[in-house]
């Protein structure tokens, strides 16, 4: 068998559908952000504003968490040793998953290398926990808490995205003693959409299942003190498990989950995830620490990134560009075409010095292609002026629909 030739027809099937993805070669500039320096192919840079930075607020370049992360190198060295049953748990570690424990009103949480493994493991291993357990999830949820669920090995209803009277339906027709739970997110990262988290509460609650709710996009950003969309509404008591990322609002890198003491430790116990990989380094978990504790003291913070989304969504409505509503801070505007989404994404790029990825298939659904906005406290007034003026000549020169569906 030609093995490269299989190899290669899977790229160019990619190719031709327009999803061949490219990275962008980028150099973040330490207080210039969202400021970065984009090196071309032919080796030549340019200076770019970043548009789809998931550091929604800009605490990668916090001095506080630079300075703690300096600070845990010079005190500790660079790698944690190992995994965290054997010599890799550092000091850091301890206090880190105490803060997110706080962060959340919860007894207890556990650090782990990335959101994605915080959701795979999760997932996962809470079948084996409980025999028979019947997950019902929804249709839009990230692909690692769909990788979790299946590899868990156990039943599975999907129900349709955001839909509490399908949800219903679907736990009224599970057997009655069976053990359930609800996996959702609150803050849905394409569309921007935010889940009704109280009514999916109040069923989880009437057909007697845990309820699993992934705050990555909401961690830091929302709440009185960062605890997501849950701390916000007052409902994180009721929540059972509240997965989270270290790798967004907070600046740095992991995952994790918090909740009752006796489930984390089952977990923790139990997680191939978390049981055979080295632990996350002393530079990130400081690092992390001090941006958890920062953000739960500046809300402010929080408040000027609300109105950055809100202005930055106004000025394309303006404009006629096809802004997707919603209630956060995500701001994705639709193209629906995966050929002119990448074309308008490489002449931002190229021609106005904008980075946004272009968002294709198997991201979002295909004909929903769009370009997906994430402005901070730091994209100024300026910024969001050029951007628009760019964008506006990039819809009619590509042809792409405005609002109300007619092309330019």
């Amino acid at each position: 068998m030609d093995y490269k030739a299989a190899f290669r027809s899977a790229v160019d099937q990619i190719r031709e559908e327009g999803r061949y993805r490219v990275f962008a070669d980028l150099k973040r500039q330490r207080g210039q952000f969202p400021r970065a320096t984009w090196t071309r192919q032919d080796g030549s840079e340019r200076e770019v504003v970043v548009w789809c930075s998931n550091d929604y607020l800009g605490q990668g370049q916090n001095p506080v968490v630079m300075d703690a992360m300096k600070a845990a190198v010079d005190a500790h060295g660079s790698g944690s040793g190992g995994t965290r049953n054997i010599s890799g748990t550092n000091h850091d570690h301890v206090l880190l998953e105490a803060e997110l424990a706080d962060l959340h009103g919860k007894d207890a949480a556990l650090l782990f290398t990335s959101g994605y493994v915080s959701n795979e493991a999760s997932l996962s291993v809470v079948q084996k926990i409980l025999p028979g357990l019947i997950i019902f999830s929804d249709e839009q949820n990230h692909a690692s808490m769909i990788a979790g669920i299946r590899n868990g090995g156990g039943p599975r209803k999907i129900f349709k995205h955001n839909d509490l009277a399908h949800l219903e339906e679907l736990l009224a027709a599970a057997p009655a003693d069976a053990p359930k739970l609800v996996a959702f997110e609150s803050v849905y990262s394409m569309d921007g959409d935010i889940a009704d988290i109280a009514g999916t509460i109040a069923l989880a609650k009437k057909y007697g299942a845990m309820t699993y709710l992934d705050e990555v996009h909401a961690v830091g950003m929302y709440g009185p003190r960062g605890g997501g969309v849950a701390e916000r509404d007052g409902l994180m008591d009721q929540i059972d498990i509240i997965e989270g990322t270290l790798g967004k609002a907070f600046g740095v890198m992991g995952g994790y989950i918090a909740g009752d003491a006796e489930v984390i430790d089952a977990i923790r116990l139990m997680a191939s995830g978390f049981i055979f990989t080295t632990s996350l380094p002393p530079a990130l978990t400081a690092g992390a620490l001090a941006s958890v504790r920062w953000l739960k003291a500046h809300p402010e913070v929080r408040e000027i990134h609300q109105e950055r989304a809100a202005t930055l969504k106004g000025m394309f409505k303006a404009a006629g560009l096809p802004v997707m509503d919603n209630d956060s801070h995500i701001v994705p505007v639709l193209v629906g075409d995966p050929v002119h989404c990448k074309m308008i994404s490489d002449m931002l790029l190229a021609d106005f010095g904008v980075y946004v990825q272009p968002i294709n298939y198997p991201t979002v659904p295909r004909g929903t292609e769009r370009l997906r906005f994430t402005p901070t406290p730091f994209h100024t007034d300026d910024m969001m002026r050029k951007l628009v003026a760019a964008m506006e000549k990039l819809w009619a020169h590509c042809n792409v629909a405005r609002m109300g569906g007619h092309a330019a």
